[in-house]
């Protein structure tokens, strides 16, 4: 007894672990779950429909005995007829009691069939019911499964944004910004090196030393040239 109780709780156990295992499997895999549902409404619906078929089977079976016994029923009754016409009376007590008791069977099928129609009718609603319901998961699974992968694109280009560093980029531009730099203050210093040289200054000097002397003479050419020209006029 012990070892029975053991073994059930063991396969309740494992079953609860497989179910949790599928359930997890259907979450990352949804096509999975609804094919699922759809399959089993499918075997759902073929039972039905068998089901159905046999209803209405019943109900056609009624239906044709209905018809065989009313038949007779109108037989028997021309023949009571007959009978009383006849004058036959023993017959016709015979074929009354035959008439009443097929009326009463009649009754009773008309009951079986009223009852096999309304049968008929919840059975094929609910075949109905069902195929609809296979038409709409069908609908939901295309459109849910259009919207999981919309979703696991736009999570998986979020994830690339999010991925995306400039670190690198920056710090390469920094390199060059930084070489542009050091190479314009090297350029400045070659220019502050040289106007700082001795030979570079003593050659502004003579330079400018040149260009006093030389407007010295030039204003001794002019005042020169002023004489003389003071000198012929007075001749």
């Amino acid at each position: 007894m012990a070892s029975s109780n053991f073994f059930g709780r063991l396969s309740n156990l494992w079953s609860g672990f497989v179910s949790l295992w599928v359930s997890d499997v259907e979450k990352k895999h949804p096509e999975i779950a609804y094919e699922n549902a759809i399959n089993g409404l499918v075997n759902k619906y073929a039972k039905l429909k068998s089901a159905t078929a046999s209803i209405i089977r019943r109900r056609e079976d009624i239906t044709e005995r209905m018809t065989r016994e009313r038949t007779e029923f109108e037989q028997v009754k021309a023949d009571l007829e007959a009978a009383l016409q006849g004058g036959q009376d023993d017959l016709a007590i015979v074929l009354i009691e035959k008439k009443n008791a097929m009326a009463k069977e009649l009754e009773g099928l008309d009951g079986e069939l009223q009852q096999a129609k309304v049968d008929a009718e919840d059975a094929k609603n609910s075949l109905m019911a069902v195929k609809t319901e296979i038409g709409k998961l069908k609908s939901e699974k295309d459109r849910m499964l259009a919207k999981m992968q919309s979703a696991q694109a736009r999570i998986q280009i979020q994830s690339q944004i999010e991925g995306i560093s400039v670190d690198a980029e920056v710090k390469a531009l920094d390199t060059v910004r930084d070489h542009i730099k050091n190479t314009v203050a090297e350029a400045n210093l070659g220019k502050e090196l040289h106007h700082s040289d001795l030979d570079t200054r003593l050659s502004e000097l003579r330079q400018k030393s040149g260009s006093v002397s030389a407007k010295a003479e030039l204003e001794s050419l002019k005042n020169a040239r002023a004489a003389q020209a003071q000198a012929q006029k007075k001749m």
